[in-house]
Parts: C-alpha cells; sequence; structure tokens
C-alpha cells in the first residue's frame, strides 16, 4: 500500500482514484472544484479543496509523506507545470504529471515530473493496435521498444510444442502465460503443447513480435 497524493480531479483524475482505490492504497484527493472533489470523495482516504498553484496550501500537506504525486490537471496546461514544479522544490518523491500534446511532456520533465503521462496517445496506440489485426487479442506497451501482446496462436504452431519450434531462439520472443478460457498459466516448458483454443502472453521487441505474428 502506498500513500498518494492526487492532484486534479477531472474524468481522468476521477478513475485513478477509483483504481488506486480498488488497489487499497491511501489517496489524498485536490481540487480547486468542490463539485469534483465530492465526486471522488467514496474513493479517497482524504480530500481537500485548494489551489496547487499555491505554494503554502501544497506544503500544509506535507508533501514528502506521500509515495507518489499524481497531477491529473486538465484544462490549463500552466497550472499543471506550476503544480509539478512546486511538488519537486517541496520535496516530492516522484511526480507523475499528464500531458496532452508531445511539446507538454518535455516541458514538465525540464520542471520536476519523473515520469509522464500522455493518456490520449497511449489509448490511440493502444487501439490502432489492437482494433487492426483480428490475432491481437490485447497490448500493452512495456517501454519504447518492447511490448506484451496477447494473441492467437498461429496455424503452423498448433500441434507443436515450444521445444519443437524452438520459440526463444528463433523469433527472440518470449511466452509468459497460457490462456485458457479465461484462465492463466504461467508453467510454459518445452514439452508445452499449442492448440487452436488458447491464446498466448508474449513479450519481445515490437519488430520482433509483428515479424513472429505476421502483423
Amino acid at each position: 500500500m502506498k500513500n498518494i497524493l492526487l492532484i486534479g480531479l477531472g474524468r481522468f483524475g476521477r478513475h485513478i482514484a477509483m483504481e488506486l482505490s480498488e488497489l487499497g492504497h491511501e489517496i489524498m484527493a485536490v481540487d480547486v472544484n468542490e463539485g469534483r472533489v465530492d465526486k471522488v470523495l467514496p474513493y479517497v482516504t482524504n480530500a481537500q479543496i485548494g489551489d496547487s498553484t499555491n505554494a503554502e496550501f501544497l506544503e500544509s500537506l506535507g508533501i514528502g509523506n506521500y509515495d507518489i504525486c499524481f497531477v491529473t490537471i486538465g484544462g490549463s496546461f500552466q497550472n499543471s507545470l506550476e503544480t509539478t514544479s512546486l511538488l519537486k522544490e517541496l520535496g516530492a518523491k516522484m511526480v507523475i504529471s499528464r500531458a496532452e500534446r508531445d511539446v507538454q511532456e518535455k516541458f514538465l520533465l525540464r520542471n520536476g515530473a519523473d515520469k509522464v503521462i500522455y493518456p490520449e496517445k497511449q489509448v490511440a496506440k493502444w487501439a490502432s493496435i489492437r482494433y487492426t489485426d483480428d490475432h491481437i487479442l490485447d497490448y500493452m506497451e512495456v517501454d519504447a521498444s518492447h511490448a506484451i501482446f496477447e494473441v492467437e496462436v498461429p496455424k503452423e504452431w498448433i500441434g507443436k510444442t515450444v521445444g519443437e519450434l524452438d520459440i526463444r531462439r528463433k523469433y527472440d520472443i518470449n511466452i509468459l502465460a497460457i490462456k485458457n478460457n479465461g484462465e492463466l498459466s504461467m508453467a510454459i516448458s518445452p514439452d508445452t503443447f499449442f492448440t487452436g483454443d488458447i491464446t498466448l502472453l508474449v513479450i519481445g521487441e515490437h519488430k520482433a513480435i509483428k515479424k513472429c505474428f505476421h502483423i
């Protein structure tokens, strides 16, 4: 469990609060708008109405006590940038800020953000990969060059084993797990047998996965 400060409670911030709550974290939520604060009260440990660009207000929250500070302010990049910078000046351990454009990401990183999340860009990339190939069932980016894909078993693999195909050496990818009727199994060995009613969770470089599964 982590102690988290969440600043900015629009739609994206509210969804972050809900997910963090499901994961059992302690959440202090902050927004200048009372209505938005009221909407997240069921999901957070504590909440305050206040201006995050005010250094005295931020300092009163005890910034150094939080493991992560999320800045998910929408609509005012200036406020997001100022808040990010102030958090770092006040001793924040980790600041994760939201960007809405590429240029914003650069400014946020230069002004104190440890990480930048770009939800619109990330979802657009996920959707374009996920829905333009019938063989891809899910996709998660690990870093700029690696990803995890859930894919159907290629027809030419059915009836063969991991060892027979020599997948790691031949394709330079790793099979993390097999999913069968919604149940996940990570017990992968050279004797693991491929059938047509399972899907695979594989990890590797984008180019290796795309080449292997003809994406």
